[in-house]
Parts: structure tokens; C-alpha cells; sequence
């Protein structure tokens, strides 16, 4: 498992995104699939995200991303859905026809945190630092 360093923190913080295009319509294909993907790597360079990988379909596109920890995932979707959707629009004008009110992609996306420490392995690094009170789930160390 590979954690990043900031200056007072270290982390492991991966997103999986999926967004889909404006009404499903198969508008990712040849040349404008390719500007998306290459928009979107840009602007996960830009904004320190390392996008581990990624996938794009006719209608929509898969990421990968590990985000430091002032990054949240909204943030992220603000930047690749609007750089993108800006870009996408000023590169192929028949884009903007088809999706008037300046938006290629649809309103909302799917995010799943992913990691490799499973929440049972939380619950056990929590539970072996203090001895177990009945019934409750928060403990405190004793004085």
C-alpha cells in the first residue's frame, strides 16, 4: 500500500467516479473521446490528483483518483466536469448544439471511496487499544 505525505499527514484517499453525459447520448466518440480523456488528465495533473485510471465509454467515463486530504470529492467533480465540459464545447462546436445551457454532463455522479484497510480492520485497531465496555461503541482510555 502506497501513503502520500503532506506536511503534517499521511494518506491513502482513493475516489471511483462515474458521470454520464446529458441524457445518455453517445457523444464520446472518435476525437472528442480522446480531448476528454486528455482534458481530464490535465486537470488532474493541475489540481495534484493522481489519477490512477480511468475509462471512457460513448456516454460515460470511469476515474480512478487518489486525492490528498484538502481534496474532497465534490471538488474534484467540479473541476473535471467543468474544465472538461468548457474545453469539450469551445474544441467541437456541434457539442454545443446538442447540449444547449453549456452542459455536456448530466447532473450528478456516482462516488465510492476505495482503499485497501477494510472497516472490520478499523474496528479491530480500534477495539485492541482499550478494553471493551458493554453496549458501547465509543471507548475512552483509562486515566
Amino acid at each position: 500500500m502506497e501513503y502520500h505525505h503532506g506536511a503534517h499527514t499521511i494518506f491513502n484517499i482513493q475516489y471511483h467516479f462515474v458521470w454520464v453525459t446529458k441524457y445518455r447520448y453517445h457523444v464520446l466518440v472518435g476525437e472528442v473521446k480522446t480531448r476528454a480523456r486528455q482534458i481530464v488528465r490535465q486537470v488532474c495533473l493541475r489540481h495534484d490528483l493522481n489519477m490512477l485510471q480511468g475509462h471512457v465509454s460513448r456516454d460515460h467515463f470511469h476515474l480512478l483518483v487518489s486525492a490528498p486530504t484538502h481534496v474532497s470529492a465534490s471538488e474534484v467533480m467540479q473541476k473535471v466536469e467543468g474544465r472538461s465540459s468548457r474545453m469539450l464545447q469551445q474544441v467541437f462546436p456541434h457539442l454545443r448544439k446538442r447540449h444547449w445551457g453549456q452542459h455536456i454532463w448530466a447532473r450528478g455522479y456516482f462516488c465510492v471511496t476505495v482503499g485497501q484497510v477494510t472497516d472490520e480492520m478499523i474496528r479491530n485497531y480500534i477495539e485492541g487499544h482499550v478494553e471493551k465496555s458493554a453496549g458501547d461503541k465509543f471507548t475512552l482510555d483509562p486515566d
